[in-house]
């Protein structure tokens, strides 16, 4: 058998995403052979002896299995939370509850929408590399209205900490009379940890609720709320696809009122 990167044999084995991998191998937690393994290092599967702490890896093969879930809000997209018992992974299907899933672009606690599970480590490296340009489309509700003349912002973007926020497109939806709107369609392909939530409080406006609709060109739409589908070949290549925005389909988004929606 060929030799493979160290990070690939653990993800292969269950034991942790690769970028994970990568933190374990660096930390110094992770042994091959009886001695610190480095970053870069080959192993060869069935060969080498690998052991992260304390206990030996072995490789194992798992069905390449990818699900798209309908997040609500609650659930956290890790696999053990001490402060937050239910996660994505303990809603599972029973039939998928055995297998080592990876959270493929994660959404925090208090957002909802679309989110990729897959057993395949290298699909999970493809979608969260920041080389590759995988668009992500999510509808957002403020408190406060947001005007038209400010959507230029939200795309130049702001310096937060040290730290540029912005998304790569905004749009309002149902704009009203004054040309403003508390429901925006926004799109972006970075993403760091709760961007779009920070980049609207730093400019002032609160954000009610946020939903991740769209990954690629697949929509979470048809997906009921806290279910997941298994997807074919076809839908995980549509997760690379770039999104089309007619103006139909924005009109098509319906305006939250969240004075009448039920919290999930």
């Amino acid at each position: 058998m060929e030799p493979i990167r160290l990070q690939k044999y653990l993800a292969d084995a269950g034991v942790c995403s690769r970028r994970a991998a990568e933190a374990l191998i660096a930390q110094g937690h992770v042994w091959v052979n009886s001695a610190v393994a480095t970053l870069g290092q080959k192993v060869t599967p069935g060969v080498d002896r690998v052991s992260t702490g304390g206990k030996a890896v072995r490789a194992k093969a798992q069905p390449r299995i990818t699900l798209a879930m309908n997040k609500p809000r609650g659930l956290v997209c890790t696999n053990d939370d001490p402060f937050n018992p239910e996660t994505v992974f303990t809603v599972l299907p029973r039939d998928f509850a055995r297998f080592r899933f990876f959270c493929a672009g994660r959404l925090d606690k208090d957002s909802e929408g679309l989110v990729i599970l897959t057993t395949d480590g290298d699909l999970a490296q493809r979608l969260t590399h920041p080389s590759n340009i995988v668009v992500k489309r999510y509808h957002v509700v403020l408190k406060n209205p947001f005007p038209a003349k400010r959507l230029p912002l939200l795309i130049k973007g702001i310096v937060f900490e040290g730290e540029r926020l912005k998304v790569e497109r905004a749009a309002l939806i149902h704009g009203g009379a004054g040309n403003e709107a508390t429901n925006l369609d926004v799109h972006m392909h970075h993403g760091k940890k709760r961007e779009i939530r920070l980049l609207f409080n730093t400019l002032g406006y609160d954000v009610k609720r946020l939903r991740r609709y769209q990954i690629g060109a697949f929509q979470v739409k048809g997906i009921p709320l806290r279910a997941m589908k298994q997807l074919s070949t076809k839908e995980i290549e549509m997760l690379f696809h770039s999104p089309r925005t007619p103006h139909a389909e924005l009109q098509a988004l319906a305006p939250v009122d969240e004075t009448s929606a039920h919290e999930n």
